[in-house]
């Protein structure tokens, strides 16, 4: 027992001593080959959208989904319109045996069926984005689901509410018109700071946004001194980038843009608007 111990105390000393006593240049070859030994690519995950309509609800989830994972590389496949058992085994078919997830927003329970079915068969992994909260909904509510593929939302008062807050935001763009005072929100900001984007954006989520430009030789209106000020959002921009931007629209625009894209000119823009 005792040789034994020796024996082994012996082949790891041995061992050690071997790897001090390489010459400096093996150690650092062998540290070079590490370092820039070629890396295997990630191989993107599949992510098959399947859906009886156009599969806009399921790539929503996947977009979410994605976003898990920002060192993954994944690749959106669609199928949309899958109505029989036949259009299903043919999408999952070109899924089998990738490294692939199946998403799928299938109404007829006869269709999530086959397609849980499919996807056990081909040792695929799959979620069924509408068969447990329809099936829980049937439940709790005590009425059947309708089962209609494509089904939209009822127009109710959030969507024209949505619609009235768009127009709202076109209609009072770049300090265009009087609205202020019916605005729920007043962007403002120098030319190329995103007022307008920013705009139709929050009329899409239902808010009244007007937006006014703060423009160098060119007083505000009076009416924006008046509105409540917790409504009024100054959006500012660094002043190279927003150079960058104004040379990048000069250029597109053609002609003499000299002293829209001058550096020491939006400077004191900026400040200017800070200022207000």
């Amino acid at each position: 027992m005792a040789f034994s111990l020796l024996a082994k105390r012996a082949h790891v000393s041995h061992g050690s001593v071997t790897k001090l006593c390489q010459p400096p240049e093996a150690r650092q070859a062998r540290q070079t080959r590490r370092r820039y030994a070629p890396r295997v690519a990630k191989q993107p995950v599949e992510l098959h959208v399947i859906s009886d309509s156009t599969g806009e609800t399921a790539v929503r989830l996947v977009h979410a989904l994605e976003a898990q994972f920002p060192d993954q590389d994944f690749e959106e496949i669609r199928h949309p319109r899958v109505e029989t058992v036949d259009d299903l085994n043919l999408a999952l078919n070109r899924a089998k045996g990738r490294p692939a997830v199946i998403v799928y927003t299938l109404v007829h329970p006869e269709l999530r069926e086959a397609a849980r079915a499919l996807c056990r068969r081909y040792r695929l992994h799959y979620c069924d984005l509408l068969g447990h909260p329809i099936e829980a909904v049937a439940k709790v509510a005590g009425v059947a689901a309708q089962m209609t593929p494509g089904a939209r939302a009822p127009l109710d008062s959030t969507y024209f509410k949505r619609m009235a807050a768009i127009e709202f935001a076109v209609k009072y763009d770049d300090g265009v018109g009087t609205g202020l005072h019916e605005a729920d929100i007043v962007l403002v900001g120098v030319s190329r700071t995103s007022k307008t984007p920013l705009s139709m954006y929050l009329g899409y989520l239902g808010y009244k946004t007007a937006n006014v430009p703060i423009v160098k030789g060119i007083e505000p209106p009076s009416a924006l001194f008046e509105v409540d000020p917790t409504k009024i959002v100054g959006l500012t921009i660094d002043a190279v980038r927003l150079q960058e931007i104004r040379r990048q629209r000069a250029a597109r625009l053609g002609g003499n843009q000299h002293a829209y894209a001058e550096l020491l000119g939006i400077y004191d823009e900026v400040e200017r608007a800070q200022s207000i």
